[in-house]
């Protein structure tokens, strides 16, 4: 496939009716990988606020069973994704599954919006910054109206209606919410640890490195994280800008090989029952 062809194809649909499809053309075949990376840094952000932060410590997800946690968001959002999106089987199963979890803890309104955000601005920016081509604004406006159906199926008030409205409470609620506590140091120490065990115990090190230069030092203060090295930072720019460069000749995803998650909970494969604290999965079991 040429490498723009899937490109021409997304601007022959209509972000205000076919923004699933096109969402899952993106993000499964266009910038899998950017996509992964920025909700990853997505929801490392939402660490700093301290009622999500010491909501999550509490719970002890990522402390006892981080790997755990980890893959079953990134499952979660993925059959929010793929075949039909939110509105098929397996895309309302997943969502009415995320509800029931979300349903067993005090979040606010507030709270959830400022999530949903960061899975709009993040990628968005992300793309600009690292991606192999640039995002088109029909990319924006359907991740936009993608993640504002999700916001509706979650029974959200006030969810943004543009891209402008969406970076603009980002950015409003880090301003005024973000402030150090233990907790949201302890949840983003025990992400980091769920990065490194990727690694070979020689480059952990490094890898720890590698997510700090992600990171601004907002963020980094709220968590009570120290700065990685100046030439660290610089490093991973010109290597994110390089791969960009690299990426852009290579040939276009084939749609036969769709970007699926391998998580390492699951190598067997899993079932919608098995994602979630263990008082979620306990009571799907009693269920079957």
């Amino acid at each position: 496939m040429a490498r723009y062809s899937r490109l021409r194809r997304i601007q022959r649909l209509d972000p205000e009716r076919d923004y699933q499809e096109i969402y899952r053309l993106s993000a499964e075949y266009e910038f899998p990988w950017e996509v992964t990376r920025a909700l990853e840094l997505a929801l490392f952000r939402t660490y700093a606020v301290p009622s999500i932060g010491g909501l999550l410590d509490r719970t002890g997800e990522f402390t006892d069973r981080g790997q755990k946690r980890y893959d079953d968001t990134v499952v979660l959002l993925y059959e929010t994704t793929r075949d039909g999106g939110m509105d098929s089987t397996q895309g309302r199963a997943a969502v009415r599954r995320m509800n029931k979890i979300h349903g067993r803890y005090p979040i606010s309104n507030d709270d959830f919006l400022y999530v949903l955000s960061t899975f709009v601005v993040v990628p968005v920016r992300w793309i600009s910054k690292y991606g192999w081509r640039p995002y088109s604004r029909h990319e924006v406006r359907a991740t936009v109206n993608n993640f504002r159906h999700m916001g509706r199926l979650m029974g959200l008030k006030g969810v943004p209606r543009t891209y402008e409205e969406f970076s603009s409470l980002m950015d409003d609620y880090e301003r005024k919410h973000y402030a150090y506590s233990e907790p949201n140091r302890r949840v983003a120490e025990a992400t980091i640890a769920i990065f490194q065990g990727w690694f070979p115990r020689f480059a952990r090190p490094l890898a720890r490195q590698g997510v700090l230069a992600m990171t601004d030092a907002p963020l980094r203060q709220a968590l009570g994280l120290g700065s990685a090295p100046r030439a660290m930072e610089v490093a991973a720019d010109r290597g994110l800008r390089a791969r960009a460069l690299l990426v852009r000749l290579m040939p276009a995803r084939p749609e036969f090989l769709p970007k699926r998650p391998r998580p390492r909970t699951y190598p067997g494969g899993y079932t919608l029952g098995e994602l979630g604290p263990a008082w979620a999965c306990e009571h799907a079991a009693r269920a079957h």
